[in-house]
């Protein structure tokens, strides 16, 4: 399964839901470009990436904000996936065990800043708990905290290219 990334933009009339291509993308400042540039208008534009049922990252740039804010499900998944790699190392965190197993499961070790969706209805306790809870594929974490905020009609729609 190649990854998806949905880039969510917070504007005046609601949210809006766009599909973003990460190729290219070499380092936090160009991704945080290419989630400024979803939608210039936007207060808040949140990015979520899930590739083959291993992470969940999610990248959250505020209209004002010098610096985008990060989480990623499990940090050791940046021993096979670049996305997690680049966000890992911006972190300051980037020398996963390359022993360790990456599954999202009970055991992921998360990374950067779990507090990220507080103010759009997850605290940190609940985003780590979604993340720790076995059996959750990141799509249905990503589902839950679209949910949260207000914007999973926009999610869903996206996903099924309507």
């Amino acid at each position: 399964m190649a990854y998806f990334a949905a880039a969510l933009a917070r504007t005046p009339d609601g949210w809006a839901a766009h599909e973003v291509d990460l190729d290219g993308v070499d380092d936090l400042d160009d991704l945080a470009e290419l989630i400024r540039d979803v939608d210039p208008d936007a207060s808040s534009t949140v990015l979520f990436v899930e590739e083959d049922d291993e992470y969940v990252a999610i990248v959250r740039v505020d209209a004002g904000a010098e610096e985008p804010r990060v989480f990623v499900s499990d940090r050791r998944a940046a021993a096979d996936y670049l996305t997690v790699a680049m966000l890992a190392a911006a972190a300051g965190t980037a020398d996963p065990d390359p022993d360790s197993d990456s599954d999202l499961g009970y055991d992921a070790e998360p990374l950067g800043a779990p507090d990220l969706l507080a103010d759009l209805g997850t605290p940190a306790r609940a985003l780590l708990a979604l993340c720790a809870h076995e059996g959750n594929l990141p799509a249905d974490v990503i589902t839950e905290l679209c949910e949260h905020a207000g914007c999973l009609d926009e999610l869903e729609a996206l996903r099924l290219g309507v």
